[in-house]
Order: C-alpha cells, then structure tokens, then sequence
C-alpha cells in the first residue's frame, strides 16, 4: 500500500521526506532485487514491528515494476501498476551505480530515492523538504549542540572533559560547536520573549 495516505504530513512547514514511505536504489540493489529479470519481491514499512504499508516489485531489464493499492483521503482504493526505469553511471574505481530514473510525468530526473504518493517520485516532484528545513533557528542550534555532544559522550545540556583518545583539535572544535549553538539558543529565546512582551 503506497500512496499519500501512506505518509504523514509534518506540523509548520513543508511535508518532509521523512514523512513519506521511500524506495532506496541503493538498499533495493543490496537487497537482491535486481538480481534477473522475473524476480518478483514484496517490500514493506513496519513500525514497532507491524507492518504499516507495503509494495511489490518485479526486476525487468533496465526496469522495476511496482504494482501496489493507494487510496487519496476518503477515496476508493486504486490499483498501481507501472515501470520505474533504470540508468547506470560508472563509478571511479570501477562497477556503475544503479539509478531510478523518476516516472512522474514530464520528469524523468536520475535519483537514488522515490518518495511514495499516488506515484512513486523524487523529492523534487512531491515538494518535498528534510525535516531540518523546516526546523526554526532555535530548533536548529539544539540540534547542532546535541550531535556534537553525542561524539564528545556528553549528557544532554551538560559539559565535560575530553574523551580519551579524541585529538585536542578534535575536542576544541566540536566544544565550540557546543558552545555557538548555545549562544545561538540563548539568543533565539530571548527574540522570542522580546516579541512577546512587545505585543
């Protein structure tokens, strides 16, 4: 089951590519998929160990049939049937990397990712935006100080010494990383309570 109403829209901006079930070249490659023409294999989304949506595929030369059941909101359940076809670009050190080529009408864009909707399609098609686009300048920075925390095996909000074994260089740049985005928060919040007491 594809389709919109296999995703979710995100709340305060765009809908983002992590709100959409996704079909990687790269995993389905791994995966076997494109193993000879005639395999047929099913692909699904599980969470919490329930299988939320599925799809099936059929490897075709220089082709991957995807047939599958969508519905829009309040709408009967429609039957999907369609090729997504295939590039190859050679890689430096020798082999190729495989490439969907985006079946949305008047596309045909080379991605690594389709993005699930009434049509499988890339990014650019469904309007799609990462989940850190939508994020306000608040969001953004808490973000930045907590990855850089987690590499420094830092507690959340909190300082400490330099891991053992880590490069000096290492420790500074990441602590100032900790650091601006700290600031970076500290001055968000006050905007914000600025404008609230402007009001």
């Amino acid at each position: 089951m594809g389709g919109l109403g296999s995703g979710r829209y995100g709340f305060g901006g765009r809908a983002t590519v992590e709100d959409f079930r996704g079909l990687d070249v790269r995993r389905l490659r791994r995966a076997g998929a494109f193993a000879y023409p005639g395999l047929v294999m099913g692909w699904q989304w599980s969470r919490a160990g329930e299988t939320i949506s599925s799809i099936k595929m059929e490897a075709r030369h220089n082709a991957l049939r995807l047939f599958y059941r969508t519905r829009a909101w309040g709408e009967d359940w429609q039957d999907m049937d369609y090729l997504v076809h295939l590039d190859r670009t050679p890689c430096h050190l020798g082999g190729e990397r495989l490439w969907f080529l985006c079946p949305a009408r008047g596309c045909g864009r080379r991605v690594a990712k389709l993005y699930g909707g009434a049509v499988y399609a890339c990014r650019s098609c469904h309007g799609l935006a990462y989940s850190s686009q939508n994020e306000d300048r608040h969001s953004r920075a808490l973000r930045r100080a907590e990855a850089a925390r987690v590499r420094l095996g830092w507690d959340t909000g909190e300082w400490g010494d330099r891991p053992k074994g880590m490069h000096a260089k290492t420790f500074e740049r990441l602590a100032r990383i900790v650091e601006d985005a700290e600031a970076a928060m500290d001055a968000e919040t006050i905007r914000f309570l600025t404008r609230l007491q402007r009001r």
